[in-house]
Protein backbone atom coordinates (compact mmCIF):
# COMPACT_ATOMS: atom_id res chain seq x y z
CA UNK A 1 0.00 0.00 0.00
CA UNK A 2 1.77 3.17 -1.03
CA UNK A 3 2.17 6.00 1.97
CA UNK A 4 1.25 9.43 1.23
CA UNK A 5 4.24 11.43 2.41
CA UNK A 6 4.30 13.08 5.18
CA UNK A 7 3.86 16.69 5.17
CA UNK A 8 5.21 20.27 6.35
CA UNK A 9 2.86 21.68 8.87
CA UNK A 10 -0.44 22.43 7.45
CA UNK A 11 -1.79 26.34 7.18
CA UNK A 12 -5.11 26.11 8.53
CA UNK A 13 -7.75 28.15 6.70
CA UNK A 14 -9.70 28.11 10.55
CA UNK A 15 -9.35 30.77 12.49
CA UNK A 16 -6.31 30.89 15.40
CA UNK A 17 -8.07 32.17 18.42
CA UNK A 18 -8.49 29.43 21.16
CA UNK A 19 -6.34 29.48 24.09
CA UNK A 20 -4.24 26.81 26.11
CA UNK A 21 -7.22 27.30 28.92
CA UNK A 22 -9.94 27.03 26.07
CA UNK A 23 -8.27 23.62 24.74
CA UNK A 24 -8.44 22.61 28.00
CA UNK A 25 -11.54 22.97 29.21
CA UNK A 26 -12.75 21.98 25.64
CA UNK A 27 -11.56 18.47 26.29
CA UNK A 28 -12.97 18.67 29.75
CA UNK A 29 -16.42 19.90 28.39
CA UNK A 30 -16.46 17.58 25.80
CA UNK A 31 -16.12 14.12 28.18
CA UNK A 32 -17.87 15.30 31.14
CA UNK A 33 -21.32 14.84 30.75
CA UNK A 34 -24.95 13.12 32.28
CA UNK A 35 -22.86 9.84 31.66
CA UNK A 36 -20.93 10.68 34.76
CA UNK A 37 -23.38 12.29 36.36
CA UNK A 38 -26.36 9.94 36.25
CA UNK A 39 -24.88 6.79 34.09
CA UNK A 40 -22.26 5.95 36.40
CA UNK A 41 -25.01 4.78 38.74
CA UNK A 42 -25.74 1.84 36.69
CA UNK A 43 -22.26 0.89 36.74
CA UNK A 44 -21.81 0.61 40.61
CA UNK A 45 -25.27 -1.14 40.88
CA UNK A 46 -23.50 -4.11 38.29
CA UNK A 47 -19.66 -4.01 39.92
CA UNK A 48 -20.07 -2.62 43.30
CA UNK A 49 -17.13 -1.04 45.17
CA UNK A 50 -15.12 -2.21 42.18
CA UNK A 51 -16.48 0.06 40.08
CA UNK A 52 -13.67 1.85 40.99
CA UNK A 53 -11.39 -0.53 39.29
CA UNK A 54 -13.75 -0.63 36.25
CA UNK A 55 -13.34 3.04 35.53
CA UNK A 56 -9.43 2.57 36.20
CA UNK A 57 -8.98 0.07 33.56
CA UNK A 58 -11.45 2.39 30.97
CA UNK A 59 -9.93 5.18 31.94
CA UNK A 60 -5.69 3.65 31.06
CA UNK A 61 -7.12 2.43 28.01
CA UNK A 62 -8.86 6.08 27.24
CA UNK A 63 -5.24 7.52 28.19
CA UNK A 64 -3.22 5.34 26.27
CA UNK A 65 -5.33 5.97 23.27
CA UNK A 66 -4.84 10.33 23.90
CA UNK A 67 -1.16 9.89 24.59
CA UNK A 68 -0.51 8.04 20.62
CA UNK A 69 -3.34 10.36 19.34
CA UNK A 70 -1.36 13.49 21.23
CA UNK A 71 1.91 12.50 19.75
CA UNK A 72 0.32 11.97 15.96
CA UNK A 73 -1.25 15.48 16.27
CA UNK A 74 1.68 17.18 18.05
CA UNK A 75 3.77 16.38 15.05
CA UNK A 76 1.23 16.98 12.85
CA UNK A 77 -1.82 19.29 14.00
CA UNK A 78 -4.57 19.11 11.83
CA UNK A 79 -8.65 20.09 12.17
CA UNK A 80 -9.53 16.67 11.09
CA UNK A 81 -7.03 15.09 13.54
CA UNK A 82 -6.84 11.02 13.66
CA UNK A 83 -9.05 11.09 10.55
CA UNK A 84 -5.70 13.14 9.28
CA UNK A 85 -3.76 10.63 10.48
CA UNK A 86 -5.31 7.38 9.87
CA UNK A 87 -5.34 8.54 5.76
CA UNK A 88 -1.45 9.38 5.78
CA UNK A 89 -1.04 6.17 7.72
CA UNK A 90 -3.02 3.61 6.13
CA UNK A 91 -4.48 5.44 3.13
CA UNK A 92 -7.65 7.14 2.15
CA UNK A 93 -10.11 4.98 3.05
CA UNK A 94 -9.00 4.65 6.51
CA UNK A 95 -9.50 8.46 6.50
CA UNK A 96 -12.64 8.90 5.04
CA UNK A 97 -14.44 5.68 7.35
CA UNK A 98 -12.58 7.53 10.84
CA UNK A 99 -14.27 10.74 10.13
CA UNK A 100 -17.47 9.75 9.13
CA UNK A 101 -18.11 7.44 11.44
CA UNK A 102 -17.10 9.77 13.85
CA UNK A 103 -18.95 12.42 12.57
CA UNK A 104 -22.23 10.03 12.97
CA UNK A 105 -21.39 9.54 16.21
CA UNK A 106 -20.98 12.73 17.14
CA UNK A 107 -24.50 14.57 15.73
CA UNK A 108 -26.20 11.30 17.20
CA UNK A 109 -24.97 12.17 20.78
CA UNK A 110 -26.23 15.86 20.02
CA UNK A 111 -29.82 14.29 20.40
CA UNK A 112 -29.36 12.54 23.32
CA UNK A 113 -28.09 15.56 25.12
CA UNK A 114 -30.43 18.19 23.38
CA UNK A 115 -33.42 15.87 24.71
CA UNK A 116 -31.62 15.20 28.25
CA UNK A 117 -31.07 18.94 28.78
CA UNK A 118 -34.88 19.83 27.31
CA UNK A 119 -36.43 17.29 30.01
CA UNK A 120 -34.90 19.05 32.70
CA UNK A 121 -35.84 22.19 31.29
CA UNK A 122 -39.13 21.53 30.81
CA UNK A 123 -39.40 19.89 34.52
CA UNK A 124 -38.36 23.28 35.79
CA UNK A 125 -40.15 25.64 33.07
CA UNK A 126 -43.50 23.06 31.65
CA UNK A 127 -45.10 25.96 29.59
CA UNK A 128 -42.78 25.51 27.43
CA UNK A 129 -42.73 22.66 25.69
CA UNK A 130 -39.88 20.13 25.71
CA UNK A 131 -39.75 20.27 21.56
CA UNK A 132 -39.61 24.23 21.58
CA UNK A 133 -36.46 23.90 24.55
CA UNK A 134 -34.78 21.48 22.09
CA UNK A 135 -35.66 24.31 19.21
CA UNK A 136 -34.12 26.99 21.43
CA UNK A 137 -30.73 25.16 22.53
CA UNK A 138 -29.83 24.01 19.17
CA UNK A 139 -30.62 27.92 17.94
CA UNK A 140 -28.31 29.13 21.08
CA UNK A 141 -25.47 26.88 20.39
CA UNK A 142 -25.33 26.98 16.80
CA UNK A 143 -25.30 30.57 16.78
CA UNK A 144 -22.40 29.99 19.42
CA UNK A 145 -20.05 27.94 16.83
CA UNK A 146 -20.88 30.61 13.97
CA UNK A 147 -19.19 33.15 16.44
CA UNK A 148 -15.50 33.51 15.69
CA UNK A 149 -13.56 30.52 17.71
CA UNK A 150 -12.06 32.69 20.30
CA UNK A 151 -15.65 33.97 20.94
CA UNK A 152 -16.70 29.82 21.44
CA UNK A 153 -13.51 28.68 23.32
CA UNK A 154 -14.70 31.35 25.87
CA UNK A 155 -18.51 30.14 26.08
CA UNK A 156 -17.36 26.42 26.19
CA UNK A 157 -14.43 27.68 28.92
CA UNK A 158 -17.30 29.06 31.36
CA UNK A 159 -19.32 26.21 30.69
CA UNK A 160 -16.56 23.60 31.56
CA UNK A 161 -15.44 25.17 34.33
CA UNK A 162 -18.32 25.38 36.20
CA UNK A 163 -19.03 21.37 35.92
CA UNK A 164 -15.37 21.17 36.54
CA UNK A 165 -16.47 23.03 39.92
CA UNK A 166 -19.01 21.22 40.90
CA UNK A 167 -16.83 18.01 40.84
CA UNK A 168 -14.26 19.42 43.31
CA UNK A 169 -16.75 20.81 45.63
CA UNK A 170 -18.47 17.30 45.34
CA UNK A 171 -15.42 15.71 46.17
CA UNK A 172 -14.28 18.24 48.83
CA UNK A 173 -17.71 17.90 50.71
CA UNK A 174 -17.83 13.74 50.47
CA UNK A 175 -14.28 14.03 51.76
CA UNK A 176 -15.37 16.03 54.66
CA UNK A 177 -17.88 13.56 55.35
CA UNK A 178 -16.43 10.54 54.79
CA UNK A 179 -13.87 11.54 57.67
CA UNK A 180 -16.74 12.98 60.09
CA UNK A 181 -16.00 16.73 59.72
CA UNK A 182 -18.68 18.21 58.71
CA UNK A 183 -22.01 19.02 61.14
CA UNK A 184 -23.88 16.41 62.46
CA UNK A 185 -21.80 13.41 60.26
CA UNK A 186 -19.64 10.84 62.24
CA UNK A 187 -17.00 9.32 60.71
CA UNK A 188 -18.44 6.66 58.12
CA UNK A 189 -14.69 4.51 57.50
CA UNK A 190 -14.25 1.70 55.16
CA UNK A 191 -17.01 -0.33 56.09
CA UNK A 192 -18.79 -0.18 52.50
CA UNK A 193 -15.87 -0.77 50.31
CA UNK A 194 -15.83 -4.88 52.01
CA UNK A 195 -19.96 -4.59 53.43
CA UNK A 196 -22.79 -5.88 50.92
CA UNK A 197 -21.15 -8.66 49.58
CA UNK A 198 -17.16 -7.52 50.26
CA UNK A 199 -15.19 -5.32 47.22
CA UNK A 200 -16.67 -7.18 44.17
CA UNK A 201 -19.90 -8.43 44.91
CA UNK A 202 -20.04 -10.01 41.02
CA UNK A 203 -16.30 -11.05 41.07
CA UNK A 204 -14.34 -10.32 38.28
CA UNK A 205 -17.08 -10.82 35.64
CA UNK A 206 -18.80 -7.30 37.51
CA UNK A 207 -15.42 -5.53 37.39
CA UNK A 208 -15.69 -6.34 33.38
CA UNK A 209 -19.30 -5.82 33.03
CA UNK A 210 -19.12 -2.26 34.53
CA UNK A 211 -15.98 -1.27 32.71
CA UNK A 212 -18.77 -2.26 29.22
CA UNK A 213 -21.31 0.53 31.15
CA UNK A 214 -18.58 2.83 31.36
CA UNK A 215 -15.74 2.89 29.04
CA UNK A 216 -17.45 5.29 26.49
CA UNK A 217 -17.93 7.69 29.11
CA UNK A 218 -14.78 8.73 28.23
CA UNK A 219 -15.20 9.30 24.41
CA UNK A 220 -15.11 13.16 23.78
CA UNK A 221 -11.50 13.69 24.59
CA UNK A 222 -10.34 13.85 20.88
CA UNK A 223 -12.36 17.11 20.49
CA UNK A 224 -8.73 18.29 22.33
CA UNK A 225 -7.06 17.36 19.32
CA UNK A 226 -9.26 18.85 16.74
CA UNK A 227 -9.40 21.97 18.22
CA UNK A 228 -5.39 22.22 18.51
CA UNK A 229 -5.69 23.15 15.15
CA UNK A 230 -7.68 26.39 15.66
CA UNK A 231 -4.97 27.57 18.38
CA UNK A 232 -1.69 29.81 18.08
CA UNK A 233 0.57 27.20 18.70
CA UNK A 234 -0.93 23.89 17.49
CA UNK A 235 1.99 21.62 18.46
CA UNK A 236 2.42 23.11 22.21
CA UNK A 237 -1.12 23.48 22.60
CA UNK A 238 -1.87 20.18 22.31
CA UNK A 239 0.77 18.27 24.16
CA UNK A 240 0.03 20.35 26.96
CA UNK A 241 -3.64 20.04 26.92
CA UNK A 242 -3.84 15.85 26.29
CA UNK A 243 -1.42 15.87 29.81
CA UNK A 244 -3.33 17.64 31.70
CA UNK A 245 -6.93 17.07 30.19
CA UNK A 246 -6.44 13.10 30.79
CA UNK A 247 -4.93 13.30 34.87
CA UNK A 248 -8.34 15.46 35.61
CA UNK A 249 -10.50 13.41 33.97
CA UNK A 250 -9.58 10.51 35.71
CA UNK A 251 -9.03 12.00 39.15
CA UNK A 252 -12.51 13.14 38.73
CA UNK A 253 -14.06 9.96 37.18
CA UNK A 254 -11.73 7.99 39.86
CA UNK A 255 -12.08 9.98 42.65
CA UNK A 256 -15.90 10.62 42.47
CA UNK A 257 -16.28 6.23 42.09
CA UNK A 258 -14.32 6.41 45.48
CA UNK A 259 -16.24 8.92 47.26
CA UNK A 260 -19.49 7.17 46.11
CA UNK A 261 -18.83 3.78 46.92
CA UNK A 262 -17.12 4.29 50.58
CA UNK A 263 -19.94 7.05 51.58
CA UNK A 264 -23.15 4.83 50.52
CA UNK A 265 -23.77 1.23 50.24
CA UNK A 266 -23.31 0.37 46.69
CA UNK A 267 -26.85 -1.72 46.58
CA UNK A 268 -28.42 1.46 47.73
CA UNK A 269 -27.66 2.79 44.10
CA UNK A 270 -30.64 2.82 41.65
CA UNK A 271 -30.00 2.49 37.80
CA UNK A 272 -31.34 5.84 36.42
CA UNK A 273 -30.96 7.96 39.13
CA UNK A 274 -27.69 10.40 40.31
CA UNK A 275 -25.28 8.63 42.69
CA UNK A 276 -24.70 11.99 43.35
CA UNK A 277 -27.54 13.18 44.37
CA UNK A 278 -28.09 10.43 46.64
CA UNK A 279 -24.36 11.43 48.14
CA UNK A 280 -25.28 14.62 49.09
CA UNK A 281 -28.40 13.84 50.26
CA UNK A 282 -26.86 11.51 52.83
CA UNK A 283 -24.55 14.29 53.80
CA UNK A 284 -27.27 16.64 54.59
CA UNK A 285 -26.78 19.48 51.25
CA UNK A 286 -30.32 21.15 50.92
CA UNK A 287 -31.78 20.85 47.80
CA UNK A 288 -29.39 18.04 46.43
CA UNK A 289 -31.74 17.07 43.50
CA UNK A 290 -32.12 20.31 42.35
CA UNK A 291 -28.30 21.23 42.63
CA UNK A 292 -27.68 18.27 40.76
CA UNK A 293 -30.32 18.86 37.94
CA UNK A 294 -28.72 22.24 37.37
CA UNK A 295 -25.44 20.67 36.95
CA UNK A 296 -26.28 18.08 35.01
CA UNK A 297 -28.15 20.15 32.49
CA UNK A 298 -25.13 22.53 32.68
CA UNK A 299 -23.26 19.41 31.52
CA UNK A 300 -25.37 18.51 28.82
CA UNK A 301 -24.98 21.99 27.19
CA UNK A 302 -21.68 21.67 27.67
CA UNK A 303 -21.14 18.23 25.95
CA UNK A 304 -23.94 19.47 23.12
CA UNK A 305 -21.34 22.73 22.49
CA UNK A 306 -17.66 21.10 22.05
CA UNK A 307 -19.81 18.19 20.46
CA UNK A 308 -21.45 20.23 17.26
CA UNK A 309 -17.85 22.07 17.68
CA UNK A 310 -16.17 18.62 16.68
CA UNK A 311 -18.68 17.48 14.48
CA UNK A 312 -18.31 21.02 11.88
CA UNK A 313 -14.58 20.78 12.01
CA UNK A 314 -14.49 17.18 11.28
CA UNK A 315 -16.80 17.42 8.08
CA UNK A 316 -15.09 20.45 7.11
CA UNK A 317 -11.22 18.70 7.28
CA UNK A 318 -13.31 15.48 5.31
CA UNK A 319 -14.08 18.59 2.78
CA UNK A 320 -10.78 19.94 2.52
CA UNK A 321 -9.56 16.02 1.18
CA UNK A 322 -12.04 15.25 -0.94
CA UNK A 323 -14.10 12.88 1.24
CA UNK A 324 -17.45 14.95 1.73
CA UNK A 325 -18.88 17.83 -0.42
CA UNK A 326 -16.49 20.67 -1.62
CA UNK A 327 -19.29 23.33 -0.45
CA UNK A 328 -18.47 22.54 2.99
CA UNK A 329 -15.04 24.58 2.51
CA UNK A 330 -16.91 27.89 2.90
CA UNK A 331 -14.83 30.05 5.36
CA UNK A 332 -16.44 33.07 7.37
CA UNK A 333 -13.94 36.14 7.98
CA UNK A 334 -13.82 35.00 11.43
CA UNK A 335 -12.23 31.73 9.89
CA UNK A 336 -15.54 29.77 11.07
CA UNK A 337 -16.59 27.04 8.58
CA UNK A 338 -20.16 28.33 8.64
CA UNK A 339 -21.22 25.67 6.17
CA UNK A 340 -19.77 22.47 7.94
CA UNK A 341 -21.30 24.27 11.48
CA UNK A 342 -25.19 24.09 9.44
CA UNK A 343 -24.26 20.70 8.11
CA UNK A 344 -23.82 18.64 11.27
CA UNK A 345 -26.78 20.82 13.37
CA UNK A 346 -29.08 19.89 10.26
CA UNK A 347 -28.43 16.46 10.98
CA UNK A 348 -28.93 16.99 14.73
CA UNK A 349 -31.69 18.46 14.51
CA UNK A 350 -33.19 15.16 12.55
CA UNK A 351 -31.52 13.38 15.21
CA UNK A 352 -33.25 14.92 17.98
CA UNK A 353 -36.90 14.51 15.97
CA UNK A 354 -35.96 11.07 15.14
CA UNK A 355 -35.63 11.22 19.16
CA UNK A 356 -38.66 13.06 20.68
CA UNK A 357 -41.20 10.53 18.21
CA UNK A 358 -39.53 7.49 17.95
CA UNK A 359 -36.91 6.83 20.98
CA UNK A 360 -37.68 3.47 21.54
CA UNK A 361 -37.31 2.35 17.65
CA UNK A 362 -35.84 4.59 14.96
CA UNK A 363 -33.53 6.69 17.05
CA UNK A 364 -32.74 3.82 19.59
CA UNK A 365 -31.16 1.67 16.65
CA UNK A 366 -29.55 4.96 15.46
CA UNK A 367 -28.03 4.89 19.22
CA UNK A 368 -27.03 1.45 18.60
CA UNK A 369 -25.34 1.99 15.53
CA UNK A 370 -22.81 4.49 17.10
CA UNK A 371 -22.65 2.10 20.55
CA UNK A 372 -19.73 0.72 19.74
CA UNK A 373 -18.22 3.34 16.96
CA UNK A 374 -15.62 5.13 19.77
CA UNK A 375 -13.92 1.70 19.78
CA UNK A 376 -13.19 1.49 16.36
CA UNK A 377 -12.27 5.03 16.17
CA UNK A 378 -10.08 4.45 19.18
CA UNK A 379 -8.27 1.23 17.41
CA UNK A 380 -7.74 3.33 14.07
CA UNK A 381 -6.02 5.78 16.18
CA UNK A 382 -3.88 3.21 17.74
CA UNK A 383 -2.56 1.18 14.24
CA UNK A 384 -1.95 4.59 12.35
CA UNK A 385 0.15 5.42 15.33
CA UNK A 386 1.93 2.20 15.04
CA UNK A 387 2.55 3.18 11.29
CA UNK A 388 3.34 6.77 11.57
CA UNK A 389 5.42 7.08 14.62
CA UNK A 390 8.89 4.84 12.36
CA UNK A 391 8.46 7.79 9.33
CA UNK A 392 7.83 11.09 12.21
CA UNK A 393 11.28 9.93 13.82
CA UNK A 394 12.74 9.30 10.05
CA UNK A 395 11.30 12.15 8.39
CA UNK A 396 10.56 14.67 11.22
CA UNK A 397 12.08 13.48 14.45
CA UNK A 398 12.21 17.47 15.96
CA UNK A 399 8.18 17.53 15.87
CA UNK A 400 8.37 14.07 18.37
CA UNK A 401 7.63 16.81 21.61
CA UNK A 402 4.90 14.26 22.94
CA UNK A 403 5.85 10.60 22.70
CA UNK A 404 4.03 7.77 23.61
CA UNK A 405 5.07 5.32 26.21
CA UNK A 406 7.11 2.40 25.70
CA UNK A 407 6.73 2.42 22.03
CA UNK A 408 5.43 0.09 20.29
CA UNK A 409 4.59 -2.00 23.59
CA UNK A 410 1.80 -0.11 24.97
CA UNK A 411 0.22 0.71 21.84
CA UNK A 412 0.03 -2.81 21.38
CA UNK A 413 -1.31 -3.20 24.58
CA UNK A 414 -3.94 -0.72 23.82
CA UNK A 415 -5.03 -2.53 20.75
CA UNK A 416 -5.39 -6.09 22.60
CA UNK A 417 -7.37 -4.20 25.43
CA UNK A 418 -9.61 -2.65 22.46
CA UNK A 419 -9.65 -6.41 21.03
CA UNK A 420 -10.69 -7.65 24.31
CA UNK A 421 -13.64 -5.27 24.86
CA UNK A 422 -15.13 -5.61 21.53
CA UNK A 423 -15.20 -9.72 21.94
CA UNK A 424 -16.57 -8.84 25.47
CA UNK A 425 -19.32 -7.26 24.82
CA UNK A 426 -20.49 -9.58 21.74
CA UNK A 427 -20.98 -12.04 24.93
CA UNK A 428 -23.02 -9.47 26.72
CA UNK A 429 -26.73 -9.63 26.23
CA UNK A 430 -27.06 -6.03 26.95
CA UNK A 431 -23.83 -4.48 24.89
CA UNK A 432 -24.09 -7.24 21.95
CA UNK A 433 -26.70 -5.04 20.14
CA UNK A 434 -24.68 -2.11 20.06
CA UNK A 435 -22.05 -4.19 19.09
CA UNK A 436 -23.42 -5.48 15.95
CA UNK A 437 -25.53 -2.29 14.62
CA UNK A 438 -22.39 -0.63 15.10
CA UNK A 439 -20.33 -3.30 13.07
CA UNK A 440 -22.94 -2.84 10.27
CA UNK A 441 -22.80 1.23 10.43
CA UNK A 442 -18.97 0.51 10.05
CA UNK A 443 -19.29 -2.04 7.24
CA UNK A 444 -21.91 0.39 5.28
CA UNK A 445 -18.95 2.92 5.61
CA UNK A 446 -16.04 0.86 4.69
CA UNK A 447 -18.11 -0.09 1.56
CA UNK A 448 -18.72 3.32 0.30
CA UNK A 449 -14.94 4.30 1.15
CA UNK A 450 -14.31 0.15 -0.74
CA UNK A 451 -16.40 1.83 -3.77
CA UNK A 452 -14.67 5.38 -4.20
CA UNK A 453 -11.15 3.94 -3.97
CA UNK A 454 -12.04 1.72 -6.78
CA UNK A 455 -13.86 4.46 -8.89
CA UNK A 456 -10.79 6.60 -7.99
CA UNK A 457 -8.37 3.78 -9.75
CA UNK A 458 -10.28 3.43 -12.58
CA UNK A 459 -10.31 7.35 -13.19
Amino acid sequence: MSQAPLPDLPQEPLGHGLKQRHLTMLGLGGVIGAGLFVGSGAGITIAGPAIIVSYLLAGVLAMLVMRMLGEMSAAMPASGSFSVHAERALGRWAGFSAGWLYWFLLVVVLAVEATGAAKIANGWVPEIAQWAWVLIFMVVFTASNLAAVRNFGEFEFWFATLKVGAIVLFLVLSTLAIFGLLPDTDPIGLTNLSAQGGFAPHGFNGVIAGMLAVVFAFGGLEVVTIAAAESDDPARSVSRAVRSAVWRILFFYIGSMLVIVTLLPWDSMKPGESPYVAVLDSIGIPGAGQIMNIVVFVALLSALNANLYGSSRMVFSLAERGEAPKALLTVSRGGVPRRAVFASVTFGFVSVVLNLLWPDTVFLYMLNAVGAVLLFVWALIAVSQLRLRRRIEREMPDRLTLRMWCFPYLTWFALAGMAAVLVLMLFDDDARPQLLWSGGAALVVLLVAGARELRAARS
